[in-house]
This record gives C-alpha cells, sequence and structure tokens, in this order.
C-alpha cells in the first residue's frame, strides 16, 4: 500500500514517496532449486475463518479516520476515503452460497470532509507472523476507476517507514505499466515489497523507499475479470526468498518471474497484516472524487487467512510481544552501568530533523557523543534516538530520565518522548533559567526530568519509540549558531531487577493484590482483565496445549484482551503476571481455569 502506520509527530513529518529504484534491489534470479519454488508446506500455524458472528477483535482491529487522526491525512498517498468500523461486517457471500467472509465496503458517502467512505482493519499488537506460507483468499468488486483493495503486511519495527518494511500480497486498481496491452483494470493484480535502500535515497525519494515493482513485472494476468470471484493469493516467505502466486481456478500463476532474494534485515523479522479497500489516491488514475467511476458500493470479500509451516519455517505469535524494561535502560552511554541499553546504529537509530550539523564538543564520557552544531539562526532545529524496537518503560512511570547536556545558556529547548501511537509530550528549557537541576551556565550539566511529568497523559509507556528528543521551543529560535552536546542519557526506574523484586513480593506480600478475572463474551471467546494501572500479561494454554502469554491492552481503567478461536469444552488454564506501581513489584497471580460453555 506503500504508505505510513507508525507516523511521526506532525512537526517532523516524513514524505511517502513511492521508490523511484528498486528492480535490483531485491529482485535476482534465484535458481529453480530454491524451496520456495519446490515448497513442502507444513501444518497450519494459524487461520481467520471469518465464520464467526461478527468481527473478532482480539485478533483484528479496525482503522477509524482519514489519516488525519495521526498526522498523515490521505494515509500518505492521498487518499480520497474516511475508514469508518461500520464498512467491515461478516456475512453471507451472494455469489457463493454458504460461504462467509470478511465484507469490507466502499461507500459514496460523506463523512470526516470525504466524499467517500470504505473499511480498514489490522493485526498491530495482536498477531505478528515471521516467514512460512501465507494464504488469502479473497474476492474484489469491479475496481474501475478508484478502487484500490489490498492484502498486506508491515514490520512490527516502530522505525519509520520504509525501514520497517512492507510486504504487499495483493493490490488492485492502479495504472498499469506502460507496454502492457490494454485491458480492464479488473483483469490486473501486482504484488510489491518495500525497504529502506541507500542506492534509492535521490532527490524526489526522500524516504529512500526501494520498491521490488520498480520497472520490473510483478503481476497477474487473468484472461476474465477478477470482480466478484475468489481467489487465493499466496505468499510464500524464507529467511532468504519470497515468492508471490495467484491460485486461480486450480492453478498457480507467479507474479513475478523469478523469487525474490531477501536482502534487506527487515524482511526477517515479524510482521502484521492489514486488509482494505482505499478509494482514489496515488496508486490509482483518480486524483479527485470526480474521476472515480468505480461502481458504488462495491465490497471487498476475505473468505480465510492461512498461515502454514513452509519448508519447516514459520512463526505466528500472538499479542505485543515487549517485555517490560526495569532497573536503568541507557539510551545514549558508554560506561554507566544499566540493565538493558540501546546502541547507535544497531538497535537505535539517531535522527537530525532540521538546522543541525556535526559538531566537535568530546563526549562527557565514553567515547560516544551527540554534537551538534546549530548553524541556521532563526529557524528550528530538533534531531531524536529512536529504538529499532519497541520499548515497555511502564515501569518507569515514576521514575527519571537523567542526561548531561551543554549547551548555551542563552537558548531555550525542549526535551520530549514519543510512543509507537504518535503520542509525543515534551517539557522545556527556558533560557538563562534553571530547569530540572540543570545549571544553565554553558558547561556540561545534568538534568532530571521525572518521567510521569514528560510523558503527561497520554504517551503510552508500554509501546515507547522515540527515547530523547531536543528541539527548539517556538517564538524562542535561536538568533545566533551555536554548539551543543548530549550524552549519558539514562532512564532510572529507581527500583532494582524485576527478577529480585518478583522474589522479593512472593515472600512479603500476598499475591493477587490487583482485581483478576476471566468472562465468556461469546461462544468462542474468553476476555481477561486486571484492574492494576500497569501493564499486565496473562499465561494460558487450551486444553494443555501451549502456553500462549499475551500482554494485555490498557483501556483507562485496567487492562484486557480476548482469547478467540475456542469452543464449547475446551479448558483454559491461566494465571496473570502484572506490575504494581505502588509498590513497583511485579505480582504472579495463582493459577486457575475456564471451562468453555
Amino acid at each position: 500500500m506503500n504508505r505510513q502506520e507508525n507516523s511521526p509527530a506532525s512537526w517532523a513529518q516524513r514524505h511517502l514517496l513511492q521508490a523511484l529504484l528498486g528492480g535490483a534491489l531485491l529482485s535476482c534470479n534465484v535458481g529453480s532449486f530454491a524451496s520456495v519454488t519446490s515448497p513442502v508446506i507444513g501444518k497450519l500455524l494459524w487461520s481467520e475463518e471469518f465464520n464467526a458472528a461478527s468481527l473478532d477483535t482480539s485478533v483484528w482491529t479496525a482503522t477509524n479516520g482519514n489519516g488525519c487522526q495521526i498526522n498523515l491525512c490521505g494515509y500518505g498517498n492521498q487518499e480520497l476515503q474516511f475508514y469508518s468500523p461500520n464498512n467491515l461486517s461478516i456475512a453471507n457471500v451472494p455469489f457463493e452460497p454458504g460461504t462467509r467472509a470478511l465484507a469490507i465496503t466502499a461507500l459514496r458517502q460523506n463523512i470526516g470532509g470525504n466524499a467517500f467512505s470504505s473499511g480498514k482493519l489490522d493485526t498491530s499488537g495482536k498477531v505478528q507472523v515471521q516467514y512460512g506460507m501465507i494464504e488469502v483468499r479473497m474476492a474484489t468488486p469491479q475496481v474501475g476507476i478508484g478502487l484500490w483493495p489490498a492484502a498486506w503486511l508491515l514490520g512490527v519495527s516502530p522505525q519509520v517507514w520504509p525501514r520497517n518494511g512492507e510486504i504487499d500480497m495483493m493490490e488492485m486498481g492502479g495504472k498499469l505499466p506502460a507496454g502492457l496491452p490494454s485491458i480492464s483494470p479488473d483483469q490486473f493484480v501486482g504484488s510489491n515489497v518495500i525497504t529502506f535502500q541507500q542506492a534509492a535515497c535521490v532527490p524526489g525519494n526522500e524516504s529512500c523507499a526501494g520498491s521490488t515493482s520498480w520497472q520490473t513485472r510483478n503481476w497477474y494476468t487473468p484472461s476474465r475479470s477478477l470482480a466478484n470471484r475468489f481467489v487465493t493469493y499466496r505468499l510464500y516467505w524464507t529467511e532468504s526468498q519470497m515468492r508471490f502466486s495467484v491460485l486461480d481456478n486450480g492453478r498457480e500463476y507467479d507474479m513475478y518471474k523469478s523469487p525474490l532474494a531477501v536482502n534487506s534485515p527487515s524482511l526477517q523479522a515479524p510482521f502484521y497484516m492489514l486488509l482494505n479497500m482505499a478509494v482514489g489516491g496515488n496508486f490509482t488514475p483518480a486524483a479527485t472524487a470526480a474521476q472515480v467511476t468505480a461502481p458504488l458500493p462495491g465490497t471487498m470479500y476475505v473468505d480465510y487467512v492461512r498461515i502454514y509451516e513452509l519448508d519447516g519455517k514459520g512463526e505466528v505469535k500472538l499479542g505485543l510481544q515487549s517485555q517490560p524494561e526495569v532497573g536503568k535502560f541507557g539510551v545514549f552511554t558508554d560506561l554507566t552501568l544499566v540493565n538493558n541499553k540501546q546502541v547507535p546504529g544497531v538497535s537505535s537509530d539517531i535522527f537530525v530533523w532540521n538546522n543541525l550539523a556535526a559538531g566537535d564538543i568530546p563526549p562527557f564520557e565514553g567515547g560516544g557523543v551527540l554534537a551538534w552544531r546549530y548553524v541556521t539562526p532563526g529557524q528550528w532545529f530538533g534531531g531524536s534516538v529512536q529504538s529499532k524496537q519497541l520499548h515497555d518503560m511502564t515501569g518507569f512511570r515514576n521514575g527519571q530520565i537523567k542526561l548531561k547536556i551543554k549547551i548555551p545558556a542563552n537558548v531555550a529547548f525542549k526535551v520530549g518522548i514519543q510512543d509507537n501511537f504518535t503520542n509525543q509530550n515534551a517539557v522545556t528549557f527556558p533560557a538563562n533559567t534553571s530547569a530540572y537541576g540543570l545549571l544553565r551556565d554553558g558547561e556540561w550539566g545534568t538534568a532530571t526530568i521525572p518521567v510521569a511529568e514528560i510523558a503527561g497523559p497520554k504517551v503510552a509507556l508500554q509501546a515507547m519509540l522515540d527515547m530523547f528528543q531536543i528541539y527548539s521551543v517556538d517564538g524562542a529560535l535561536p538568533t545566533t549558531s551555536f554548539q551543543m552536546a548530549i550524552d549519558d542519557i539514562i532512564w532510572d526506574s529507581g527500583s532494582t531487577s524485576l527478577k529480585t523484586t518478583q522474589v522479593a513480593l512472593k515472600k512479603l506480600l500476598p499475591a493477587g493484590l490487583a482485581s483478576t478475572a476471566s468472562a465468556q463474551t461469546s461462544p468462542s471467546s474468553l476476555e481477561f482483565s486486571v484492574s492494576s494501572a500497569g501493564w499486565a500479561d496473562v499465561h494460558y494454554t487450551v486444553n494443555g496445549g501451549e502456553t500462549q502469554s499475551v500482554r494485555l491492552r490498557q483501556d483507562g481503567t485496567g487492562s484486557r484482551y480476548a482469547a478467540g478461536g475456542l469452543k464449547k469444552g475446551d479448558v483454559v488454564e491461566f494465571r496473570f503476571t502484572y506490575w504494581d506501581n505502588m509498590r513497583q513489584l511485579a505480582v504472579d497471580s495463582p493459577s486457575r481455569s475456564f471451562t468453555m460453555r
């Protein structure tokens, strides 16, 4: 879909542009011996059959908005629709009796200032996949001019697109490649892979997105329309190769002439899944509402999504997979003793947003330093330290962020943080005024910022992305050039390690201090809940099977997670682990069981 799901704050907006390079970036000829061309399909790892009465919200999250709610109006593609949960349903398929499927319907409906509405859903934070054979059986409506149905995946890495990676199993409605005989848009479907590629960093493509579909055959053109009939799209994925195909009327057709070689680390990591149907936008020939001629309403049906082992490879995980950080966490440090830390270029990236060049101030400690020179008086400046993976910092709510900084006393600045949902907050250091323990004398000093204050009420500490940001203050922009340096950035929870506190808790306090519960919410769903304000995990088995550990979603009053795919008579054994903010301790609840009715 060539769009960004984890967008930055509006003042640090990145451009999302289709790659100008790419045919040679990922696609390479791999011999016929490759496993993806002679695959051995193993056991079914996970499936969504879309047979229930309604959408399973323990698996899928419906999008509600036009992108403006995440400071990305039109989702980076100038799309014309407003995504609404009301455009999603589980319905009987009119052209295939006996089949129930997910229905995504696009309408001419003015909502949120958009002329159209449609549906979109994803498994972010709920289901993620790494390798295997992914299969989606679906049917599209008559796409005509303007409809853009897609089944795709995004990397779970919190890095900005395209560094997190994008895999498009199928897209329809796009402009046909030059030289292709004139055919209906309903007889053309393509696939694509987008990653960050240094060779694609050219003027006009500031995102450095490298696309395998650029000037490369990546499509299937059936002899009859794909409208209102089911075909099956497949992705064969290993750590070294990808193959895209379409199963149509019992015969399998490859999208690309040869498998793609996986030569980007972003494609060797877990991904989550997305299904949607856009209206208009850069991918289609329709840039305005008047140019949309596709028959509406139009409904895209998805019969199922299934994930199988491929040559013994493939993994599906449920829930957020991050473990809470404890003790001291190093954002940027060399010598300070910490429980865990980021390493620039390995587990974190240093981003310069605006008007900062390399400086020459030596480090406060160790060999590394964030030394910058401000060179454009009267303009805003900013930069950040961004993690390559999510970090759960809920145990630091009552802790502090400490850093060393050397900056002229007459420069006002802000220090901020940002979560994976684009929520951002900051504290201000006024010019010529001591704040947060920082003595403003222009020399190295120490700032100590309470996490509760810098996070505020909106930043989700359980899903942290930018662990440190520094930028100018509007209305107080510097009037002269200067140098500054930051070093030894530490998050300090003020508590000991998780392992130590768990042992101490068992000795001193009874278990189950928060209210924990389970409740059957449908014939196939069991909801777990914990009243604790901190993070909470549930560990459960079904009929003595493999243990699943899932991070509950916080909703303001507590945390919840609904386990789906259950049936009458299933015995679910479960226990909870949760963080007690008052005592800064992790609590293990007693084990319990529930029999589905």
